[in-house]
């Protein structure tokens, strides 16, 4: 078998190409910054990722849904982990109570998604129940804490509850109790029937029947000889 041999030149050349990578390699490592040199990355507020059409659940600890929200568009940001949200809505899940929803032009949700805040024509709405009309109330601002299942505003707040309306500084409702607090300079329109007036019979049905009355007792005077 024959052994090829490799010429001087060829050598020459190998042990040049040899120091020409050496070196490069020698030049990159003297330009690139030290570990200690290296500033540590600061996040920013600025946008990581985006979504259309989003849908978050929230899960009770029995992992039935609690909540759900929806938006048309969410920005999330890297610093705080925030997400900006554009027409969002939140839905809360009550087992044998009428489901109420909160809704605005755009929200934000903190990183643990606990807390959820609408703004701009916000909109909190709870659907009639066996016992109680639609409850409507309207703000600029709702805060929803998801954990303590409370929906709260710090801003002029108007309260429709069937045909009476309330006006306030602000509000706290309680999803649990169904409790509703206005706050600060409370005014408005309270109908009878929303303070526990007899409402008239469905049309058809007799009146219920009602107890008679005893015949009234003039006071008499003295008598005089």
């Amino acid at each position: 078998m024959a052994t090829q041999r490799v010429s001087p030149a060829s050598l020459i050349a190998i042990a040049v190409l040899a120091g020409l990578a050496a070196g490069t390699y020698w030049l990159v490592q003297r330009t690139l910054p030290s570990d200690a040199d290296r500033a540590p990355y600061v996040k920013q507020h600025i946008p990581d990722y985006y979504a259309d059409d989003m849908v978050i659940s929230m899960l009770a600890p029995n992992g039935v849904t609690q909540y759900r929200v929806n938006a048309v568009h969410m920005t999330h940001f890297e610093d705080d982990q925030t997400t900006a949200m554009t027409m969002p809505a939140v839905r809360a899940f009550t087992p044998d109570q009428p489901e109420v929803t909160a809704t605005s032009k755009r929200g934000t949700l903190n990183a643990d998604m606990s807390i959820v805040d609408l703004y701009d024509d916000a909109v909190v709405v709870r659907q009639p129940g066996p016992r109680d009309p639609e409850m409507r109330a309207l703000s600029e601002h709702f805060q929803v804490l998801v954990n303590e299942d409370i929906v709260r505003t710090e801003k002029p707040v108007q309260l429709f509850r069937g045909s009476s309306v309330m006006y306030g500084d602000g509000m706290i409702f309680n999803n649990i109790s169904r409790a509703v607090q206005l706050l600060g300079n409370v005014h408005g329109t309270i109908q009878p029937a929303e303070l526990g007036a007899k409402r008239p019979p469905p049309s058809g049905q007799p009146a219920a029947p009602t107890a008679p009355r005893a015949p009234s007792q003039t006071p008499q005077g003295p008598k005089t000889p």
